[in-house]
């Protein structure tokens, strides 16, 4: 992500030597705590019975930008080693392109001289850095109070009852706040995992008490570089903010989020809008939904085309893969959140520091 103020850049490739990244931008004397971000990691992982059976400790080794156990202003790099990796399988179907895949199209966009194996830097595995640069952001919005929390929204249809935005950052939950409904969904995995196919669903993920004025219209829109980030996270295919695409069928007087005081603050009725207006925030939640699609790979036979023999073949696939990859993407959709909100803060911190020279 090339933020204004705040950016990362990902590195490494799924079975590469590491993965790894580059932060900068971020401001010294922030206090790390490597347990801290082993926590995110953890949680990278998913559910043990529907992610694929590559274990590895994800042990963050920081080379640069941190000194004294806090930032120093200087670029970040952080990389965490590739330990559990077998790519006997790829070497066999390099040729023959997963439907669902990026091998393919990364195969026409450079040539053939991509990194077949796992996927190389189109892998899931290079969110390890995603999740490792929101760390570092989510510390810079907690200066302002703002928190970031994901929760599994659907999966397969079933969805996750109504429940409180404000209660999310209060209640003990790992992934879903509606045990009834996690139950249906873990047995709609379970099904799925045992018939050799995946299935897909949707995250939701909340920020709170963020500050009224970050973003701004065309390419400052908040809406648009959160989206955009969203995107970037393998599997995703669609992002609704607030009411998202339900506004379509209402009226404005149903849609508008209407004014009022509270406390001498600004506040809304309702939060049709997901927090912003205009491309800027209002100070209300930032809501926003993020729909994954099925992991591609799966046990089933499925046809694809042998590139060296230029012929139409079958393909099953063997190795370690998920069934349900929506378990594990939540730490990495908070990152994604974080990471654009910060560098949103940091310009708005510029802004308002002129602002208040010139009324002095």
């Amino acid at each position: 992500m090339r933020g204004k103020e705040f950016s990362f850049s990902l590195f490494g490739e799924s079975h590469g030597k590491v993965v790894g990244v580059l932060i900068e931008g971020c401001p010294p004397g922030l206090e790390v705590d490597k347990q801290e971000m082993r926590v995110d990691l953890e949680r990278r992982k998913g559910k043990k019975r529907f992610s694929t059976e590559r274990r590895e400790r994800d042990e963050p080794e920081i080379l640069s930008g941190i000194f004294n156990g806090r930032t120093t202003g200087a670029p970040i790099t952080v990389v965490v080693k590739n330990k559990d990796v077998d790519s006997t399988f790829y070497e066999k179907i390099k040729d023959k392109p997963r439907p669902g895949h990026s091998d393919y199209t990364a195969g026409e966009k450079y040539y053939g001289y991509n990194d077949h194996r796992g996927g190389g830097v189109f892998s899931g595995r290079l969110t390890v850095g995603t999740v490792i640069a929101g760390y570092f952001a989510k510390k810079i919005l907690s200066r302002r109070g703002v928190e970031i929390r994901a929760f599994i929204k659907s999966i397969g249809g079933i969805e996750c009852g109504g429940c409180d935005l404000e209660d999310i950052f209060h209640e003990d939950f790992e992934l879903c706040p509606d045990d009834d409904a996690w139950e249906r969904m873990h047995g709609l995995m379970k099904e799925v995992q045992d018939d050799g196919d995946s299935i897909g669903g949707i995250v939701e993920v909340v920020a709170k008490d963020v500050v009224s004025g970050l973003g701004g219209p065309f390419d400052e829109d908040l809406a648009a570089d959160i989206s955009k980030n969203f995107f970037c996270i393998p599997a995703v295919k669609g992002v609704e903010f607030g009411s998202g695409f339900e506004v379509s069928e209402m009226r404005g007087s149903e849609a508008n989020d209407e004014f009022y005081f509270e406390d001498g603050e600004v506040k809304t009725s309702s939060n049709h809008c997901g927090g912003i207006l205009g491309g800027i925030s209002n100070g209300m939640p930032i809501v926003a939904r993020v729909a994954f699609k099925p992991t591609p790979s799966i046990f089933k036979e499925q046809g694809t085309v042998d590139l060296e023999k230029g012929e139409d073949t079958g393909l099953r696939l063997k190795g370690r893969f998920d069934s349900c990859i929506v378990p594990k993407t939540l730490s990495i959709v908070e990152a994604r959140m974080a990471v654009v909100l910060a560098d949103h803060l940091l310009r708005w911190y510029s802004w308002k520091e002129f602002m208040n020279l010139e009324r002095e």
